[in-house]
């Protein structure tokens, strides 16, 4: 128990930490486990993301949390965003966090994988603020596996379709997320730039770094 207890304020202290100093390795390892759990997902059709959906999508969000709990919960974790531009390319990857903290009876860890698709501009336009929930700012509802996408057509006017490796995610059903917020100075780190997040999603100003290619064709070649 005390030990359990330890692990929850180390995760928090690691969480108020995590993205105070930018170690490219780290962040070039984020992205290739972000690359990895789309890749993972996209592997079954029961919880694959159907091409209609990714051809409609303006933007996704990849994030990977770990989340440890005794009375007080930590969900903390990271993850990476991408808009799609008119043109139908994919942007650069931006690096994001996702945390939260939450009080009641509870004990228990586990890590969560989960896939936010954005199929409207106000939801990608999100991703400009400093914080913001998927489920309180956009509607979210999880999203149909490629499976059942031609016998499922209520979820494709969601905001934001959700995929994820935790059971018992179903269309229709709603789903609030904890706090993400841009990491800024990371992200500007890792491309070598001083502009803002809106610049480095939707211009042509900022060079991709080859690291980040892989995702990027990744997602073109599944949209």
């Amino acid at each position: 128990m005390k030990r359990l207890l330890l692990l929850v304020v180390a995760l928090a202290s690691a969480c108020a930490a995590g993205a105070a100093q930018f170690n490219r390795t780290d962040y070039v390892a984020r992205l290739q486990t972000c690359e990895a759990i789309l890749q993972g997902v996209m592997l079954y059709p029961d919880r694959a993301i159907p091409a209609t959906i990714l051809r409609r999508a303006k933007g996704i969000v990849i994030v990977n949390q770990v989340q440890v709990s005794l009375l007080l919960g930590v969900q903390d974790g990271w993850g990476v965003a991408l808009a799609k531009k008119p043109n139908g390319s994919w942007s650069l990857p931006v690096f994001i966090k996702a945390s939260e903290l939450s009080f009641g009876l509870q004990a228990g860890g586990k890590t969560i994988e989960t896939i936010y698709v954005l199929m409207d501009n106000p939801s990608t336009r999100l991703l400009f603020q400093p914080r913001f929930k998927f489920g309180l700012d956009a509607k979210a509802v999880a999203g149909p596996a490629a499976a059942e996408a031609e016998r499922s057509t209520e979820t494709f006017t969601a905001s934001v379709l959700v995929y994820s490796n935790v059971k018992g995610f179903y269309a229709g059903a709603t789903v609030k997320t904890g706090a993400m917020s841009p990491i800024v100075d990371a992200t500007q780190s890792f491309y070598d730039t001083q502009y803002g997040i809106p610049e480095i999603l939707f211009s042509d100003w900022v060079k991709p770094q080859p690291e980040s290619l892989p995702l990027m064709n990744y997602l073109l070649k599944l949209s």
